[in-house]
This record gives C-alpha cells, sequence and structure tokens, in this order.
C-alpha cells in the first residue's frame, strides 16, 4: 500500500529480457535502505526488489505487468518516480495507492502556466466511472487531484515542487503514462454492477 507521495527519482541502468519477463536494474539513492523482498512502487507499479547491490537494485516485472502498463517503453537512463510503502503509524500525504495501474494514458496536452504547469490525459472511456472531478488519481505513482473531468480525458495541475522532484517534467505531449485510479471508486463501482446483475 502506497500514498503517492513521491520519496525520489531513480535511474533505469540496464534492461534484460529474459524470457517473457523484464528485470530492470534502478540505480537510486534509497537502495541501501531497501531489503529483498520489498514492494516498492516504480512510476506506480508495485515491484518486488530481488537484488541489491550498493545504489543499485534488481526488479522483474512479468508479462501480465508489462501488458497493463508503460514499462515496455522504459530506456536506460529513464528517471522514475519511487516510493516504498507507506507506514501505518503517520499522517496518510496523499491517497491510497496499491500500485496496481489499471490502465494506461496519454498526454494529450502539456502547458506551462505562470508558476504551475497543467496536463492533460486521455484514457480508455470503460474507465469512466471512476474517476470524478476533484478527485485523486495516480499519474506514475503520483497522487494529484484531477479537475475537467470528461469520459476520456482529465486535467492536473502540478506545482512547483512536485514538478521539481518527481518525473512529471519528463512528460511530454504523446508520452503514456500509469494510471491507478481511486480505490474507493473501484469498490462503489463493483457494489453497483453486483446490484444491476
Amino acid at each position: 500500500m502506497f500514498t503517492g507521495i513521491i520519496e525520489q527519482l531513480g535511474t533505469v541502468e540496464s534492461i534484460a529480457q529474459n524470457g517473457s519477463n523484464i528485470t530492470y536494474t534502478i540505480h537510486a539513492a534509497m537502495a541501501p535502505e531497501l531489503k529483498v523482498d520489498q514492494s516498492l512502487a516504480h512510476d506506480g507499479v508495485c515491484l518486488t526488489v530481488e537484488q541489491i547491490n550498493g545504489n543499485q537494485y534488481q526488479v522483474t516485472a512479468i508479462e501480465e505487468t508489462i501488458r497493463k502498463t508503460n514499462l515496455s517503453e522504459w530506456v536506460i537512463g529513464k528517471k522514475i518516480n519511487l516510493e516504498r510503502c507507506m507506514q501505518m503509524n503517520g499522517r496518510l500525504d496523499g491517497h491510497i495507492v496499491q500500485g496496481h495501474v489499471d490502465c494506461t494514458a496519454v498526454c494529450i496536452e502539456a502547458v506551462t502556466l505562470a508558476g504551475s504547469w497543467e496536463y492533460r490525459f486521455e484514457f480508455d472511456p470503460a474507465f469512466a466511472a471512476l474517476i470524478i472531478e476533484k478527485g485523486s488519481v495516480a499519474v506514475n505513482g503520483t497522487s494529484l487531484t484531477c479537475f475537467n473531468v470528461s469520459e476520456s480525458a482529465f486535467t492536473v495541475a502540478i506545482i512547483p515542487y512536485t514538478y521539481a522532484n518527481t518525473g512529471i517534467h519528463q512528460v511530454k505531449i504523446g508520452d503514456r503514462v500509469n494510471i491507478e485510479f481511486d480505490i474507493l471508486g473501484k469498490y462503489v463501482q463493483r457494489t453497483i454492477t453486483l446490484k444491476n446483475t
């Protein structure tokens, strides 16, 4: 379980195909503090730490994860958002994020304003019921508030701290990002679906 508050950026150092899986070596300042078998969110994707070597560690994504996320588009040198699991002894600064990506979305607009930035993302309208105006959404693992929500798109506003300390500053028009919708919306949709069957 995560909060969507990014701790730091990591860098993809190597990528290796193993059958239908992909193994990534990540360089991060937090690597020496990690432990094998620990869950860590990478651009919003929960992956398990397999090996640690100094400031590097290794994770593997299976075919199911690769198919539902943008991990297949990662390249060596890419900066990724990293977050360790939340501790249940403090404030929840973002929102509840599982690290289970629902879909990807494409950036269709990126606007620089006077001191902030706005990004608009287009997603599969099959997920329209899971997002609401001023609701929470995780974009590449970052907890954000969405607005101008339509059946297939939403906008997020980025403050300078978030712009500088997450990977959002790398996102360009046409890029795919990982989206996780609010878990509360998923439970509500499931309940309604079951009542209507």
